[in-house]
């Protein structure tokens, strides 16, 4: 964290869903270090505790798949918070199957957890946020929601495909009062991607990366730096983009 991010975030009380690993975890230590206080929130109970151990965050545990849980959690965030200026929804699973050898729970499962969670996460925190009067909303999509690689990921792909709309949705219904906007990442080194980004012997395959004009993965913190401009006041003019932070992939 460089000393130019210091204070970027100074009063501001963001909720991060996912933030007990890659992504979110860079983003929850990026936007404390920025002056945030921030509420991590995670289905691994442990690994939240752990986050909020190490960093400051306060840790809530919730399927964002679930609304009862949802509701339940957002409320104790912004309640140990003091209310909610940002929300960063980084929760999310991956799938890299093809649609023909995807069964209807994959399908079901995925689109629960990355799109239905996403606006669960949203609906629950709208009230929250509103009385802010400078809120952010931010959402992980995916850069093959913008343009798919090929083969594979059906259900991925159509679960963040649907992130990338439903931000330019909710941005034109909740503004001017609260800010929507979508980070797309191209591929990132996270336990996520672990089991298809590296070869056996531990190399970045470069199947992958030779489709990055850029020509390797990113980095979570790359990722979060993007989060936090768009959480920042920084961003004060920017609302319904889907931004791609995917080195150049989507271009290239």
């Amino acid at each position: 964290m460089s000393e130019q991010n210091a204070g970027r975030m100074q009063g501001r009380r963001v909720l991060i869903t996912g933030g007990a690993s890659g992504i979110g975890r860079a983003t929850a230590a990026m936007l404390l270090a920025a002056g945030a206080e921030v509420a991590v929130l995670d289905r691994d109970a442990a690994a939240a505790a752990k986050v909020a151990e190490e960093t400051g965050a306060v840790a809530i545990t919730a399927d964002v798949a679930d609304e009862a849980s949802v509701r339940r959690a957002v409320t104790e965030a912004a309640a140990k918070l003091g209310g909610l200026d940002g929300l960063v929804n980084a929760a999310g699973i991956f799938s890299g199957e093809t649609m023909m050898e995807t069964n209807l729970e994959l399908w079901q499962r995925m689109l629960a957890v990355n799109l239905t969670g996403t606006y669960l996460v949203c609906r629950s925190a709208v009230a929250f946020l509103a009385r802010s009067g400078r809120a952010t909303i931010v959402n992980l999509a995916s850069g093959v929601g913008l343009l798919p690689t090929g083969a594979g990921g059906a259900a991925y792909v159509a679960s963040k495909g649907g992130v990338i709309a439903f931000t330019r949705s909710l941005a034109a219904e909740l503004a001017p009062a609260i800010r929507v906007n979508a980070v797309c990442p191209g591929a990132v080194e996270t336990p996520m991607t672990a089991g298809f980004l590296r070869n056996s012997a531990g190399l970045v395959e470069t199947s992958i990366t030779n489709r990055y004009a850029l020509r390797r993965p990113a980095d979570p913190q790359e990722i979060a730096a993007a989060i936090l401009f768009l959480s920042s006041h920084e961003s004060s003019f920017v609302t319904g983009v889907n931004l791609a932070v995917d080195g150049g992939r989507t271009f290239h």
